[in-house]
């Protein structure tokens, strides 16, 4: 297989993430959409890694993309985190309700 088809597999994940992203309600849904977009930055990573510098000792790409995994993990269990104490003051999971900061 060839660059393009990585390239294609990871534009299609990154839309379907942010399109979850960006019409789901619900807080879990749209961190495992979040989660599906840093899947398809991590394909990309090693993709170019391996196709533009094949002969590459440290591997970049592959190096890149465990950084990025270990953020997304941070980042997941602090979200969820704050979530759960979200959800124990509002008892809802809709984004929508969540409006602490306002006024």
């Amino acid at each position: 297989m060839g660059l393009e088809a990585y390239l294609v597999v990871a534009s299609l994940l990154f839309c379907i993430g942010l399109f979850g992203a960006l019409t789901k309600r619900n807080i879990v849904m749209i961190l495992m959409c979040i989660e599906i977009m840093l899947t398809a930055v991590d394909i990309v990573a090693v993709s170019f890694s391996k196709y533009l510098v094949p002969d590459q000792i440290l591997l970049t790409g592959h190096v890149f993309a465990m950084f990025i995994i270990v953020v997304a993990a941070a980042e997941a269990g602090v979200a969820l985190a704050i979530f759960i104490s979200l959800y124990r003051r509002r008892a809802t999971a809709d984004a929508t309700e969540i409006d602490l900061l306002k006024w």
